[in-house]
C-alpha cells in the first residue's frame, strides 16, 4: 500500500516536472488507483482488479461506493481524471498533465479527508443512490 504522503509527493512531482516522467498520464492514473486502494484496504476490502468502462479506477470506485453511499461524491472526480488523461493522449500537451494532476490531488484530498471525517461527501447529490 502506498501512503497518502507518497502519493501526494508523486502527484506534485508529475505536476511540477511532467517532462521528467516517462509516462505522466499513466503515472497519475496509477496514483488515482492507489488513492482508492487505500480507502478499500482501510475498510478491510481487497481492491479489485476489475475494470469498469475500461478503467480499473472506475472499478475501484464502484467497489468503494458499495461500502459507503457518500463515496459516490468522488465519482465525477475519477471520471474527470480519466477525461484529462484522455485529452493528454490526444493532444500530447503537458498542460493537460497539469490539469490531470490537480484533479488527482483533489481526489487525494477528498479520500484522505473522508477517512478522517466519515460524513464528508454526504452533502453531494451524487452521494444518494438513484432510485429507479
Amino acid at each position: 500500500m502506498t501512503s497518502f504522503s507518497e502519493i501526494e509527493r508523486a502527484i506534485l512531482s508529475v505536476r511540477d516536472r511532467p517532462q521528467e516522467v516517462i509516462n505522466p498520464a499513466e503515472h497519475l492514473l496509477q496514483m488515482g488507483e492507489a488513492i482508492l486502494e487505500n480507502w478499500l484496504i482501510a475498510h478491510k476490502q481487497i481492491p479489485t482488479q476489475e475494470k469498469y468502462e475500461g478503467f480499473r479506477l472506475l472499478g475501484l470506485h464502484r467497489q468503494g461506493a458499495k461500502l459507503e453511499p457518500s463515496f459516490h461524491a468522488c465519482r465525477e472526480t475519477c471520471r474527470e481524471l480519466i477525461y484529462q488523461i484522455n485529452l493528454y493522449h490526444m493532444k500530447k500537451d503537458l498542460e493537460q498533465i497539469t490539469l490531470a494532476s490537480l484533479v488527482a490531488m483533489h481526489l487525494l484530498l477528498f479520500i484522505r479527508g473522508k477517512m478522517e471525517i466519515q460524513e464528508l461527501g454526504e452533502f453531494c447529490c451524487n452521494s444518494k443512490a438513484v432510485s429507479t
